[in-house]
C-alpha cells in the first residue's frame, strides 16, 4: 500500500502487516525512530496521483455526468488517450 506521512501510525502499520500488505509509508518527521521506506516504490504514488490530477481536469470525469459505468469507463479511455497520444506522436 502506499500511503502518505497522514498515515504514518503504528496501528495502522500493524494492521497492513496483519492482513499481508507491505506498507510503503515514509515516516514523519517528529518519529522517534524511523522507519524505513522503500522511496523507489514511493516515487509511482506520486505519478499515479499526477495522471490522476491531469484526467480530472477533463470535466465529465471529475463531475461523473455518465450515468452507466461502461460509458464513463470508456470516456475515462479516450481522456486517457488524449492525454497519451502528444507524448507519444511527437517523438523523432
Amino acid at each position: 500500500m502506499l500511503a502518505d506521512k497522514g498515515y504514518d501510525g503504528d496501528d495502522v502499520r500493524t494492521s497492513l502487516l496483519m492482513r499481508g500488505i507491505l506498507p510503503v509509508i515514509p515516516p514523519k518527521a517528529n518519529r522517534r525512530e524511523p522507519i524505513s521506506c522503500d522511496f523507489k516504490a514511493y516515487k509511482d504514488r506520486n505519478r499515479i496521483e499526477r495522471m490522476f490530477n491531469r484526467l480530472k481536469q477533463f470535466r465529465r470525469i471529475a463531475t461523473r455526468y455518465d450515468k452507466t459505468a461502461i460509458s464513463f469507463s470508456g470516456f475515462l479511455c479516450l481522456a486517457a488517450a488524449k492525454l497519451w497520444l502528444p507524448s507519444f506522436v511527437n517523438r523523432t
